[in-house]
């Protein structure tokens, strides 16, 4: 019988982790122990729409696969709590979208009496444990990435449930979730389905990982956690979904390589508008890597879009001829920028061995698709 994953991740906050989770917040443990036990399903539950689609399943793998064994009790003792939430909240606006990340603060601030700030860092806090925790028992059962995802998706109801229904009504209103049983909405799949629209309708966070690693002792599994927020957003156009933040918000439009032509939407996804996203998130990594640190910390969301012309390439194939040439030429107009800033990467002090597969690989991919 499948382990319920809600539990196993709670198992991991024990009254020594809780105690350190109220000392960072100021706040009573009886306080934390209440926010704790709404945010851990609520994340829970993104994760599970997350990997509704190949590409959040291939997104999240990458990451889990990146974590060593550690302990909670590890990541907290000697940290900074101000540095650990501001990472840990960039990474979760990553995954789910800023916009997604700052409505779910305020209903778990709001809930558990703590305020919207205290409900940000709580779950910048509580996101690399959740992830940690997942990790260790993807470890410890064998399974794979497939498995894993196929856990996440078969509990999302059961997820779903554990949230508290005090916060569960605020999360429904906001619409995050469907309180009718049918779990999370898709919307808050950010970074696999609607990422790139949910994180245009606010800052894109930034991360904290270089200074971080400078200042406090993490575990080698938490470092690879804190990556540059933004990782892998990925525009998916579905009609009929809308997501908290475009209702709130207008969503930016995608300028990278131009307008996306109507001809480029195959199976419900524009391609030129994936494009765009990917290239924005580059454009974005790149520059960052002045040095093996930077380089280390921005590896994940170089991967993340090599991962995103990967689906695109797959897509590619169902265009008309015409499309297909459309496309290329999108693809070849931003080349020459991301291929002068790879350049700049692989001539800082330290980073070659790092980036130098990566920044191959990005250049295949995008060689390739403007030849499609």
């Amino acid at each position: 019988m499948a382990a319920n994953l809600t539990s196993v991740v709670m198992q991991f906050l024990t009254p020594e982790v809780l105690a350190q989770i109220a000392s960072f917040l100021g706040i009573d443990r009886t306080t934390a122990q209440k926010a704790t036990a709404g945010a851990v399903p609520s994340l829970l539950a993104g994760l599970a729409d997350l990997v509704g689609t190949p590409a959040g399943s291939n997104q999240l793998s990458k990451l889990l696969s990146q974590q060593q064994a550690g302990s909670p009790a590890d990541i907290l003792r000697g940290a900074s709590p101000e540095r650990l939430a501001e990472t840990g909240t960039g990474m979760l606006s990553g995954l789910f979208g800023a916009g997604t990340m700052g409505t779910m603060a305020q209903a778990i601030g709001k809930f558990a009496g703590v305020g919207d700030g205290g409900g940000s860092s709580l779950l910048g806090i509580l996101g690399p444990i959740v992830l940690g925790a997942l990790g260790q028992h993807q470890r410890e059962t064998g399974l794979d990435a497939n498995g894993l995802a196929s856990l996440l998706r078969s509990q999302k109801d059961q997820i779903s449930a554990a949230i508290p229904a005090g916060l569960a009504s605020q999360l429904s209103a906001a619409g995050l979730i469907d309180q009718a049983g049918t779990g999370v909405r898709s919307g808050m799949a950010a970074a696999s389905a609607a990422g790139s629209r949910i994180a245009s309708a606010s800052e894109r966070a930034s991360s904290a990982y270089a200074t971080a690693t400078k200042t406090t002792q993490w575990p080698y599994w938490l470092a690879a956690l804190v990556v540059l927020g933004g990782l892998a957003w990925y525009a998916f156009d579905r009609p009929g979904q809308q997501t908290v933040a475009e209702q709130t918000a207008p969503a930016r439009p995608a300028t990278t390589v131009g307008m996306a032509p109507t001809n480029l939407t195959v199976d419900g996804v524009n391609l030129a508008s994936q494009v765009n996203t990917t290239i924005d998130s580059l454009k974005s990594a790149l520059p960052s890597i002045t040095d093996a640190t930077g380089a280390q910390a921005a590896l994940p969301k170089i991967n993340a879009a090599i991962s995103q012309l990967d689906d695109v390439g797959t897509h590619a194939a169902k265009l008309t001829p015409e499309g297909r040439t459309a496309l290329a030429k999108l693809i070849a107009a931003a080349m020459p920028a991301i291929n002068q800033m790879c350049d700049k990467v692989m001539a800082a002090p330290g980073v070659g061995p790092i980036a130098k597969p990566a920044i191959d690989d990005l250049r295949a991919k995008l060689d390739s698709l403007a030849r499609v």
